[in-house]
């Protein structure tokens, strides 16, 4: 199984953006997906995130009332709407993969440059 990551690019501060998750490669069906990201110099963090089975999402506070992610199918699993993007959002994001049984992501695409200007 790959996941994709597509959809960033470069935007001012306020704009907007949505990223993309492609799944490709076979049946797969997660026990969660989610986004994550990561600037340069700094941990990678997570973003947002959906339990695949009870709908479940959960933010990251910096992200809160900004972002969204929603459920997608194989070609966008989980987009992510992206509002209001301020100059610490820039970052490469990531969607990822989690199989049921397993406590961290195992899945990880390759990912996506977002970069917000001030």
């Amino acid at each position: 199984v790959q996941l994709q990551a597509s959809g960033g690019g470069l935007v001012q501060a306020g704009g907007s953006l949505r990223l993309s998750c492609a799944v490709s490669g076979g049946d797969f069906s997660p026990a969660a997906l989610g986004w994550f990201r990561q600037a340069p110099g700094k941990e990678r963090e997570l973003v947002a995130t959906i339990h695949w089975t009870t709908s479940t999402i959960t933010y990251a506070d910096s992200v809160k009332g900004r972002f969204t992610i929603s459920r997608g199918s194989v070609g966008n699993m989980i987009p992510l709407q992206m509002r209001s993007l301020k100059p610490e959002d820039t970052a490469v994001y990531y969607c990822a993969g989690r199989s049921f049984g397993r406590s961290t992501y195992n899945y990880w695409g390759q990912g996506t440059q977002v970069t917000v200007s001030s």
